[in-house]
């Protein structure tokens, strides 16, 4: 059998199969790391209440719901999705207790992820959720090295979670916690499906591309698949600020335009078509309206500088509504088009203008390995971990050999 008579979703799994080298781990490491801070940060919010109070998940699976609350959880552009909250848990759910294994299932499941999602297009993006869609897949592919399944297995427990893939975007329109469940669910869908194909379950091998498939439902024009030679966790980046991260390009700019001594009275943030489907909003209601409010961003920085988690709260937002009425956010055209390779904006005033093609924390310009220490910190700290805890979490996930010892830290958290 020629490789073009394999499936995608085949190809994609002898592809997994290479072995990982141990540059890779250590990166794999901090994402490991970021994850755990978005979920320690998350701890005082109102799901993390219910999930604690109500849930009889084991730590993993009540983590799975916790990572995207702050929306600081890591992201790849191409895809536009964020594997970090899908993939961790289901590393930490199953499998044996050495860490370089852990590890290894981990940047599996993110190559499968991003590699799926990365074929979604435009209209899928519209209406579908990419976390959700190509989430399901990297869990999947996780579990199924934790299990040590054979290639069949692996293709099998893809072919299953792909099945039933999916979320829509009306939580975008609705006071709700769906972009939660979105990713629980994934996590847990995922982690079921290569469950069931080591014990034995088929799942179908052209689910991507068969004329009744994930494609065919939810897309007008999928893009190839690239099996790249490097491991695609290199091409992931963190998100320094708790906004979503189509609102990073123009705090960014923004920053740097203060820096200068020229962010005041008017602005305008020109920034790529999604960027403003996502988060033009002037008036934001709640925490997770500031959270998607390129206005507030910005207003945020107008006003106080660096953008901490407290100034997406309710009093940040009733006492920066004088600064958002100064912002304006428009398109343009040069963003739109460079997206989603970069995400980039321009902040201007009367004074000045900064143009950035790229936001602070991704591949070309990165954040350093101090930068994710820092940033889990913070975010524990704002969790209500004290700091010689913290310390420990940090020394733990990135010079820990034991698996055990990290769901501990999750079972004393959750």
């Amino acid at each position: 059998m020629s490789m073009a008579d394999h499936s995608l979703i085949e190809r994609l799994a002898q592809h997994l199969q290479r072995p990982i080298e141990n540059i890779v781990r250590t990166r794999s490491r901090l994402h490991l790391l970021d994850w755990l801070g978005c979920v320690a940060g998350a701890r005082r919010s109102e799901i993390a209440q219910i999930q604690m109070g109500f849930s009889a998940d084991a730590a993993a699976g009540k983590a799975a719901w916790l990572g995207n609350v702050l929306e600081m959880d890591d992201v790849h552009r191409t895809a536009i999705l964020h594997p970090g909250p899908v993939v961790w848990p289901a590393v930490l759910g199953l499998g044996g207790d050495r860490i370089d294994e852990a590890l290894d299932a981990g940047v599996r499941g993110y190559e499968a992820m991003i590699a799926i999602g990365a074929m979604l297009d435009g209209r899928h993006y519209a209406f579908w959720h990419n976390t959700a869609t190509a989430g399901g897949f990297g869990a999947a592919a996780t579990a199924a090295f934790r299990l040590g399944a054979n290639e069949a297995q692996l293709v099998s427990a893809l072919g299953l979670a792909g099945s039933v893939t999916g979320g829509f975007w009306q939580m975008r329109h609705e006071p709700v916690m769906a972009k939660q469940w979105h990713l629980a669910h994934a996590m847990r869908t995922g982690s079921e499906a290569a469950r069931q194909a080591v014990a034995g379950v088929t799942g179908p091998r052209f689910i991507l591309e068969g004329p009744q498939g994930l494609f065919a439902a939810t897309c007008d024009a999928p893009k190839p698949l690239e099996l790249r030679d490097a491991w695609r966790i290199g091409e992931v980046s963190f998100k320094p600020w708790g906004a979503c991260r189509h609102a990073h390009p123009a705090i960014d700019a923004a920053l740097e335009l203060k820096a200068r001594g020229a962010l005041a009275g008017k602005v305008t943030v020109s920034t790529y078509r999604d960027a403003l489907v996502f988060c033009d909003r002037p008036d934001p209601q709640s925490v997770i309206d500031a959270k998607f409010s390129l206005q507030h961003a910005v207003a945020i920085v107008m006003e106080r500088g660096a953008p901490q988690l407290a100034d997406f709260e309710p009093d940040a937002i009733a006492a920066l509504a004088g600064a958002r009425a100064l912002v304006t956010v428009v398109e343009g055209d040069d963003f739109t088009h460079d997206y989603p390779a970069h995400f980039g904006a321009a902040v201007s005033t009367e004074m000045g203008s900064i143009v950035l093609s790229d936001a602070r924390g991704d591949p070309e310009r990165p954040l350093s390995e101090a930068g994710v220490i820092d940033k889990a910190r913070a975010l524990m700290a704002w969790g209500g971990i004290d700091a010689g805890a913290a310390e420990e979490a940090i020394n733990i996930v990135l010079r820990g050999e034991r698996v055990s010892d990290i769901t501990a830290l999750l079972e004393d958290w959750l």
